[in-house]
């Protein structure tokens, strides 16, 4: 798959991601988070099983005590990533969630350098920065009174952090990107469930109300979107990746302009421009600066 193909897989996940924080924050009004999760995930995890079984005939390789390790990993930071968000936003604002789970951008390639000694390409010290205030000015260059639930999403972000850099590592060494979400899907959901029943008492009264929000969040944020960051995570380095996913923020007021009537303040305009010009910045300059020095010439003695 061609990068520019990759590229484009990750911004169309963070538009199902963008839109979800709206259905995530309308159902904690009939369920608990936990609940939400569970069923979110279960249902996302059984529609892509019979591609990861697809994949799974079609590339039998043989998965090592590593390659499940990883992958376990990478299970448990997808779900206390998604339990910590999910849990915020019963208590603070879509705009103050959408901003600070972007903080993930910031985590991403400092985690991948103490985790993997990954240096990323010189160009992600100018789009981080470029990226993260561009997502606090397309939130108003504020935020609302911050509380217990937006320490939750800032935790929740260093978990996003993790997930995106074990996604991308799993995902090249096994070559079976459906598969391992598929797997994490239903990891995921089943301990979300069991850890609901004892702690939240779901019914299915609640569950049937917030059916609407599920139903979007199992198939267009989870089914959807999640695997198609796993595919386009193969060929877009991590740190990368987390720019490229920022414009979650952007999408999250654009899905609150058209569905919720909220409008951007005129310095939100001036911060999506600055997303959309890091995610530019380090997807053109890279393959730019290596065609170049492919193309310099040697000096010789």
């Amino acid at each position: 798959m061609s990068r520019p193909l990759a590229t484009a897989l990750l911004l169309i996940c963070t538009m199902f991601w963008g839109f979800a924080f709206i259905a995530q924050k309308s159902a904690m009004d009939s369920m608990g988070p936990l609940t939400f999760a569970g069923v979110r995930y279960l249902l996302g995890g059984l529609l892509v099983l019979p591609l990861a079984f697809y994949e799974r005939r079609r590339k039998p390789i043989a998965l090592t005590r590593i390659h499940w390790l990883f992958i376990a990993a990478m299970s448990t930071v997808f779900f206390l990533g998604s339990w910590l968000q999910q849990a915020g936003l019963a208590t603070t604002t879509a705009t103050n969630g959408g901003f600070l789970t972007g903080l993930y951008v910031f985590f991403v390639p400092l985690l991948g350098y103490v985790l993997f000694r990954t240096r990323p390409h010189p160009v992600i010290f100018i789009g981080v920065p470029m990226a993260l205030i561009g997502i606090y000015y397309l939130n108003g260059g504020g935020l609302d009174s911050f509380n217990s639930g937006d320490w939750l999403i800032v935790g929740s972000a260093v978990f996003w952090a993790l997930h995106v850099i074990l996604l991308g590592h799993v995902a090249r060494l096994t070559g079976l990107p459906i598969f391992v979400s598929a797997i994490s899907f239903l990891f995921a959901g089943l301990l979300a469930s069991a850890i609901a029943l004892g702690t939240e008492a779901p019914t299915l009264d609640a569950i049937s109300a917030g059916w609407i929000e599920i139903a979007y969040a199992a198939v267009l944020s989870t089914a959807i979107g999640f695997t198609f960051q796993a595919i386009g995570q193969q060929h877009v380095p991590p740190a990368n990746a987390a720019i490229v996913l920022s414009a979650e923020s952007l999408f999250a007021a654009i899905g609150g302009a058209l569905i919720l009537g909220e409008r951007l303040p005129m310095v939100g305009y001036a911060g999506a421009t600055l997303i959309f010009a890091a995610i530019l910045l380090v997807e053109a300059i890279p393959p730019l600066w290596a065609r170049r020095r492919a193309h310099a010439p040697r000096i010789t003695n």
